[in-house]
């Protein structure tokens, strides 16, 4: 299945988020992580295009942005999206981790708890560094919240074969799940098995 993606808005505030008049409630993936994990470098290797903004500047994402993606399958593209997909503001990042805490009960944490579409939630780990507590946390409040979700291991093209396995398995037992799948925004490499995680969320 081929997408066109289209940017819809940014939001700070839940009253901003996308209605279901306008998504027609298809079903959201979300994605998160900590600020310079290569969110947006995923989100636009998988659209096959650059809507996502890709800083260089950790901490540059502040808002919830919302992407649609509709069925590039037909000549006319259909005004009712097949998924919408939200890149959440990164985390973590110590020069701008309190800022960033701080907006997170008001806007990030009641999409997280209540958002009705929200289908997947993609946690993003990164393969190059240390499991980090503040991953742990979230993908426990995610299973605590009952949220679907999937934990995926950014920059794995880094690593050799024997230094990624290592990576992987301190990975999964630090976050407590049973599988991290290793992705490369560079080689693309997951790409595949990534996406069809993300098109399980689809109606049958």
């Amino acid at each position: 299945m081929r997408f066109v993606p289209k940017f819809l808005l940014s939001a700070m505030a839940p009253e901003h988020f996308p209605t279901a008049a306008r998504t027609f409630d298809a079903p959201e993936v979300a994605f998160l992580g900590r600020s310079n994990v290569g969110k947006s470098s995923l989100i636009n290797t998988l659209l096959g295009s650059k809507e996502a903004k890709v800083s260089s500047t950790p901490g540059r994402t502040r808002a919830i942005n919302f992407f649609a993606l509709h069925d590039g399958t037909s000549q006319k593209h259909s005004q009712k999206p097949s998924m919408i997909f939200a890149d959440l503001p990164g985390y973590g990042y110590a020069k701008i981790s309190k800022s960033i805490s701080a907006e997170w009960p008001t806007f990030i944490e009641p999409y997280l708890q209540e958002r009705e579409q929200l289908a997947l939630c993609v946690c993003l780990v990164d393969t190059n560094i240390p499991p980090q507590e503040s991953d742990t946390q979230l993908i426990t409040a995610l299973r605590q919240m009952q949220r679907p979700h999937i934990v995926v291991g950014t920059k794995a093209d880094r690593l050799g074969g024997n230094q990624l396995t290592k990576s992987l398995a301190a990975l999964r037992k630090a976050h407590g799940v049973e599988r991290v799948l290793p992705v490369s925004s560079k080689t693309q490499d997951g790409v595949k098995p990534l996406w069809a995680e993300i098109l399980g969320v689809l109606p049958e």
